[in-house]
């Protein structure tokens, strides 16, 4: 079991902030790399009952975003939380030109998903 108050291991901890919604909890946390960069983890962390075991679980999904994708991804966020409120189709946040690169070679069965 890791020690999470071990300041040995939170080093790269700068900044964490827990928000609870419902039987969710959301986790941001500001890190830094040993290169000094900051990034931001977002954690969803969702309680799940084991009918089998008649334990809690806890299933976490992660996202890493990176300093040089904060504007964009604080956009895409205004403008879902945008359309959300009005109805209005924002503009994209990416131009056209800036889209992701794709290599036409790799074929998608290549593509080793085991994590």
């Amino acid at each position: 079991m890791r020690d999470y108050d071990n300041k040995e291991f939170r080093k790269e901890e700068l900044y964490s902030q827990a928000i609870p919604a419902g039987k969710r909890r959301y986790f941001f946390d500001v890190k830094e790399t040993r290169g000094g960069d900051k990034f931001i983890t977002v954690t969803e962390s969702r309680k799940i009952f084991n009918g089998n075991t008649g334990d809690f679980t806890f299933e976490k999904n992660k996202i890493f975003l990176y300093k040089e994708d904060f504007e964009k991804f604080q956009k895409g966020l205004q403008n879902a939380l945008s359309f959300i409120e009005t109805g209005i189709v924002p503009p994209p946040v990416v131009p056209e030109n800036e889209g992701y690169y794709f290599d036409d070679k790799a074929d998608i069965e290549d593509i080793d998903l085991k994590f």
